[in-house]
């Protein structure tokens, strides 16, 4: 029975989905280690919420063996994300760098927020102010006098 729950709690736990396949793999583990960390900052371009390593894309597997080729061929790891980038652009990369073509990217969010609290703040004020200003009208001379008496104790 403990066996069984188990081996039933290990299929529960959720593992990441990886897509490299056998075929895809490098016979040197260290060439392959290299080329997974570098799957694993490059974005796919077909799901673009997913790295590379991680997509069943095709284009996503044209990118890892590119990846893995480049590898073979000697070239380092920033050469080879320097490649992909230069085919690419930045939108490739799950980490894009701070630069002046990427601004909107970092920037674009807080200037995004800042409005919508800019604006928050001006509906509030606005409002606030309308409320104090919209008082009563004031009373008449009759609605007055009438107070007054009702105040005294007589009655009108």
């Amino acid at each position: 029975m403990r066996a069984f729950l188990l081996i039933l709690l290990m299929a529960l736990i959720p593992l990441p989905a990886l897509s490299v396949e056998p075929d895809e793999m490098l016979a040197d583990p260290a060439l392959e280690a290299r080329a997974r960390d570098i799957s694993k900052e490059l974005r796919c371009l077909v799901c673009q919420n997913e790295s590379i390593d991680e997509s069943d894309a095709q284009l996503a597997r044209d990118l890892r063996l590119l990846v893995r080729d480049r590898l073979e061929t000697g070239s380092s790891d920033k050469e080879v994300i320097d490649y992909i980038v230069s085919r690419y652009g930045d939108f490739v990369l799950l980490k894009p760098p701070f630069k002046a073509t990427t601004y909107v990217l970092w920037v674009g969010p807080a200037v995004i927020a800042g409005i919508g609290l800019l604006a928050l703040f001006v509906y509030f004020r606005r409002r606030t102010a309308a409320a104090g200003s919209a008082g009563p009208p004031p009373l008449t001379e009759e609605e007055q006098h009438r107070i007054d008496s009702l105040l005294e104790g007589g009655d009108t």
